[in-house]
């Protein structure tokens, strides 16, 4: 996905430096990493930064199908001839875009070794195909996130990899400013918006296996656009946080009974 829309800056609201140790980064052309838990507002982050920077922003979804060709290119037979089209990575190389690689782990170690030259000092792309490497034009700048908690020794970021990048942490938000979010991008009254970050943080402080995420302000501001249709806050609250939380009942009806806890069961 490229985005160049300049009507009007995502919202985002800072909690620490964030903003001031990417932007500095970005000017000295270093590379960054983010890392967090899912739904902690990494994304969003990202794409307020492009739109201060006035940089336009690819986003590539990472998966474990990821190949070296689907970020830097291939060859493809179009109206009987041979033609080469870039992958988002080199598009971003090109015309010095941010290239942000969400959840960059989920890629296969094999793929994302072709970012090394890109993310050192050298800032280049080597398109072996082309037999030509690419330095990186003025404003390019290699995103990288990834989530802790899903971490394993099949499925982690190599060394070689994270030693080459500035990182920055993100946890989930204060109780006030995941409250302002909430009510801002559900379109929701800030009440409702706190009874549903207060929820939100009781999930967080059990322990449970059934659960192998708690719930991110991405499931609650989901819950809070379902008030705004008229659902109840319990009723959106079991569609948008129990139900994509976890598929085991035991689990499932004990968040029930939080939802009944600290929701009320009024439309909003």
């Amino acid at each position: 996905m490229i985005s160049t829309d300049r009507a009007s800056r995502p919202y985002y609201v800072p909690i620490g430096n964030e903003e001031h140790v990417f932007k500095a980064a970005f000017r000295q052309g270093m590379s960054i990493l983010l890392k967090g838990p899912t739904g902690c507002g990494k994304t969003r982050f990202v794409e307020a930064m492009a739109y201060d920077l006035d940089r336009p922003l690819i986003t590539v979804a990472c998966h474990d199908d990821l190949t070296t060709a689907d970020l830097v290119g291939r060859f493809l037979l179009r109206g009987g001839e041979t033609e080469w089209v870039d992958g988002p990575l080199t598009r971003a190389v090109r015309e010095g875009a941010i290239c942000y690689l969400d959840e960059v782990v989920e890629a296969r170690q094999d793929t994302t070794v072709v970012l090394h030259p890109l993310a050192d000092h050298r800032r280049q792309l080597p398109i072996e195909r082309l037999g030509l490497t690419l330095d990186a034009a003025p404003g390019f700048c290699l995103v990288v996130s990834y989530n802790p908690g899903y971490q394993s020794v099949l499925k982690d970021l190599k060394e070689s990899t994270r030693q080459r990048m500035v990182a920055i942490e993100f946890g989930f938000l204060p109780a006030e400013v995941e409250e302002k979010i909430v009510a801002h991008e559900a379109g929701i009254d800030p009440k409702r918006a706190a009874e549903l970050v207060r929820f939100g943080q009781a999930i967080r402080r059990i322990e449970t296996a059934g659960l192998r995420e708690v719930a991110s302000t991405r499931v609650l501001i989901a819950a809070g656009r379902l008030v705004a249709e008229g659902l109840s806050p319990r009723a959106a609250a079991r569609a948008a946080v129990a139900g994509p939380l976890t598929d085991d009942s035991t689990v499932t009806n004990g968040l029930v009974e939080m939802i009944n806890v600290y929701l009320s069961d009024q439309p909003g």
